[in-house]
């Protein structure tokens, strides 16, 4: 079981549609577990290791070494090492801090996250080095999925932790995509953008992966290991885009200016040997919704894969569509459920509350929804919403006066991005804790 309150979260307000969204996220998350996907399509047969499609003798490799980052890595290095044992010579993944997790023959290093630090600087390192270990007729087995980027921090030459720290929180607080944010970020890091597989190579090198990006591009969902197809000019543009280039820090900026084009990120890897394997694609969360949606009598649509844009205007956007669904029967008649995947955004300027992206979608919903028979939820897959501990927000039509009831201003506490504590208070934060998965959000407006 991933929600830790379904109770309270159908106790009040519109409570049938509620338990239905509650039941559909649940599913959701259930059909989109690393670690069954890992122990579906990896498999040992005494020396033959077998990888969907592609086998490998393991009695010809001298070394296998496996390495990871990310919020969704454990349950993959998990089962990797319940197939693979004592195989193993060395291991260590990044995760993001507070899972506790232990493992017998691979490390675990635990760092911040969205903003990085001093632990995850240190073991990113400790990453580098055992890539660097590996020789021609090893193998490196590499499981990075959401997250790296902020959990291995590791600066090119001339910049530092700091610095590198205050382009992250610059771009997280801009309204930038995800594939924005991570064109600049490759190219201030000395693993990212696939210089962590230059490390690795001659070594055989299998990556296995969750994709947390729309469309699964490769190198934005598993960047040190697959070549790069951003550029530097890509980054600058981003900058420029967000008005950015006066506040990032001078040897940030300095960097990417006069880059050329020999410290270009490598755009391919020519006769290196090098799989990739994705476990779980963004949209498949969105597909088992549906299906489950089905399942419980509403006739399912899925609105989008890549949904993007400000938080603020999506919750708005599906208020109007419970009610021109009730209305007049378009896109779809009641009982129905529509489903949408992708990564909004939220736009910060100046202090801020606590809060997250999927959070101020359900709240800015709960502002606009009349429908007394709609329920409207947005969580993060992973379990934490922006830099909380509350995996998105579940609303209905009486959402507000329940807020009113309790003297809780939702404008207010909106304009400042402060949802965390509203949702909480109103026993609409869903919470989940870390889920092990990450495939972007999933927002599901309920018609009953």
């Amino acid at each position: 079981m991933y929600i830790q309150n379904k109770d309270e979260l159908g106790s009040h307000g519109f409570s049938r549609g509620r338990a239905a969204v509650v039941d559909i996220i649940e599913h959701a998350l259930e059909a989109v577990d690393p670690y069954r996907a890992t122990r579906e399509l990896v498999h040992l047969d005494r020396d033959t290791l077998t990888i969907g499609d592609l086998t490998f003798n393991l009695s010809q490799r001298r070394n296998l070494y496996l390495l990871g980052m990310g919020k969704a890595t454990f349950p993959i290095a998990r089962a990797l090492e319940e197939i693979l044992g004592d195989r193993i010579t060395e291991g260590l993944i990044i995760l993001k801090e507070g899972q506790k997790h232990h493992l017998e023959r691979v490390r675990i290093r635990e760092a911040s996250h969205p903003l990085p630090d001093r632990r995850g600087f240190e073991a990113a390192r400790e990453v580098k080095a055992i890539a660097e270990k590996a020789q021609e007729g090893d193998m490196v087995l590499c499981a990075i999925t959401g997250g790296s980027s902020a959990l291995a921090p590791l600066p090119v030459a001339g910049i530092t932790l700091e610095q590198k720290r205050d382009v992250h929180r610059l771009l997280l607080h801009c309204g930038a995509t995800i594939r924005e944010i991570n064109a600049v970020r490759k190219h201030l890091s000395d693993i990212k953008g696939g210089r962590l597989a230059l490390s690795v190579f001659p070594a055989e090198l299998i990556n296995l992966t969750v994709s947390d990006v729309t469309d699964d591009p490769l190198d934005y969902i598993t960047g040190p290991t697959v070549p790069d197809t951003s550029t530097f000019a890509d980054a600058i543009q981003v900058l420029e885009k967000y008005d950015l280039l006066d506040e990032v820090p001078a040897p940030a900026l300095d960097y990417l200016q006069k880059a050329t084009p020999q410290m270009e990120n490598p755009k391919d890897f020519g006769s290196m040997p090098s799989h990739t394997f994705i476990l779980v694609k963004s949209g498949a969360v969105c597909e088992a919704a549906s299906n489950r949606a089905r399942e419980l009598g509403f006739t399912p649509m899925i609105l989008s894969l890549t949904l993007e844009g400000e938080s603020s205007e999506a919750g708005a956007a599906f208020a109007r569509l419970s009610a021109e669904i009730q209305d007049s029967g378009r896109p779809l008649s009641p009982p129905c459920a529509v489903i949408a995947g992708g990564e909004t955004t939220v736009t910060i300027h100046g202090p801020c509350g606590e809060g997250g992206p999927n959070q101020e979608f359900a709240l800015t919903a709960a502002l606009q929804l009349v429908n007394e028979r709609a329920v409207i939820a947005g969580i993060d897959t992973d379990g934490t919403d922006g830099p909380t501990d509350i995996a998105g927000g579940i609303v209905d039509a009486f959402t507000a006066e329940r807020a009113n009831a309790k003297q809780l201003d939702i404008p207010a506490s909106l304009s400042r991005h402060d949802s965390s504590a509203v949702l909480r208070e109103l026993g609409d934060a869903i919470i989940t804790g870390h889920t092990g998965t990450n495939v972007n959000d999933l927002k599901v407006l309920l018609v009953a």
